[in-house]
């Protein structure tokens, strides 16, 4: 474990969840450091004092427990590890493999003096089935790829780069962890996300839905939400402009419906690929049912697609923005005011935050198109506008102006 490098924000998730009698369940799309975080974890309790016969942490996919295929065998062998005195930490990699492993677990919960810790496979672990099998009594920590921050410590850069220069090789390859073994080697960093890509469609979807999707489809629609991040669309529009391009038919000719098309979304959003965005009404204070927006968990995949081009930095920047409003626990809208656009209207229980992302504000078009809907907002909360501009100005009528880099950066 002495090579792992930390990712501090989700450790001290699982600390502060520590003993609670709920399961902890780490979610997140493949390879974005699910297992790291529990050898993580792992380490730090042993640091705390736990006795390593107090931890039984196993990767069911090791052929070590190739054995343990059923909820009653996997429970039996866990439970003669399990010792009767003091409390037993139960930490379950890639869990998925275990037939109705669900009973297991409650099983343990009720029966020990344990505390339990699980990843897996999206395509068995979907949050939206957590409740169902756990009947609620259960967290789940939502992991993401690299923050801008975490990437700063994942990669050694020499001392004259500058945080700018560093942010763009963030823009390009992204942050999925695997890609510091390539120290941003272009060529072998996409194969790697290729790789990942890959095994998500069709271990995670194909395999899930029992095949049904159809793989050129699917691949279609991804391309079509990675060229259209951060513009609204509904399921309608995709199909109709994927079918005008002769790209979306079903046998001859025949229109593939929205329907078709809002099912495949779901798939890729149940494997934490993109993420689906509503509008709110700001005054009438309601969500609305249309035109939604779609960002993706990584921008190096959607860079791996279509290939990295400066022109489309100012999308690239909103999805960075988003993911990183997620990062900080912001339940995350877009914003209705009037006939204008906000590009996130951030929540928590307490706080609200309305954001614009731009990549400058120097033109004064830009600049009055940006602040318009902002200041159409009468409430009292927070309104920034985050840019690439290293600009004297740092507030219009209270409207922050903030560079990007600044704030991706801010503790």
């Amino acid at each position: 474990m002495a090579d792992l490098i930390s990712r501090p924000a989700y450790l001290e998730q699982l600390i502060q969840h520590r003993d609670v009698d709920l399961i902890k369940i780490v979610t997140g799309v493949r390879r974005c450091g699910k297992s790291s975080l529990l050898d993580l974890y792992h380490g730090y309790l042993t640091e705390d004092g736990v006795s390593e016969d107090h931890i039984i942490h196993m990767n069911l996919e090791s052929l070590k427990y190739r054995n343990l295929r059923d909820y009653l065998t996997f429970y039996d062998y866990v439970s003669e590890r399990i010792l009767q005195k003091g409390k037993t930490y139960l930490i379950f990699d890639e869990l998925q493999v275990v037939e109705h492993w669900e009973k297991a677990i409650e099983s343990f919960r009720l029966d020990y003096n344990v505390d339990i810790y699980i990843t897996g496979s999206n395509a068995y672990l979907l949050s939206t089935e957590f409740s169902t099998l756990l009947s609620g009594r259960y967290v789940e920590i939502r992991m993401l790829p690299l923050s801008f921050r975490e990437f700063l410590d994942f990669y050694e850069f020499p001392a004259h780069v500058s945080a700018d220069e560093k942010f763009q090789k963030y823009l390009q390859f992204g942050g999925m962890p695997i890609l510091r073994e390539y120290q941003f080697h272009e060529t072998r960093i996409n194969q790697a996300l290729e790789g990942i890509y890959s095994t998500v469609v069709l271990r995670d979807i194909m395999q899930r839905n029992g095949g049904q999707p159809d793989q050129l489809t699917l691949e279609k629609i991804v391309r079509f939400l990675c060229s259209n991040i951060g513009s609204a669309t509904s399921p309608n529009n995709i199909g109709n402009v994927l079918s005008h391009e002769g790209d979306l038919t079903a046998g001859k000719g025949k229109h593939v419906a929205g329907k078709t098309v809002a099912k495949y979304i779901a798939m890729l959003t149940d494997a934490y690929i993109f993420y689906t965005v509503s509008r709110y009404d700001v005054k009438g204070k309601q969500l609305l049912k249309t035109l939604e927006k779609n960002y993706i968990v990584d921008i190096g995949f959607r860079n791996m697609f279509l290939g990295y081009r400066d022109a489309d930095r100012g999308h690239i920047l909103e999805n960075i923005v988003y993911l990183e409003l997620l990062r900080r626990d912001y339940r995350v809208y877009i914003g209705k005011v009037g006939e204008t656009e906000i590009d996130f209207v951030a929540e928590k229980p307490d706080d609200k935050l309305y954001v614009q992302v731009t990549e400058s504000m120097l033109s004064e078009e830009t600049r009055e198109r940006e602040l318009r809907p902002l200041r159409m907002i009468a409430d009292n909360y927070e309104k920034i506008i985050l840019s690439m501009d290293r600009d004297y100005i740092r507030s219009y009528d209270g409207i922050k102006s903030i560079n990007i880099v600044d704030w991706l950066l801010k503790k």
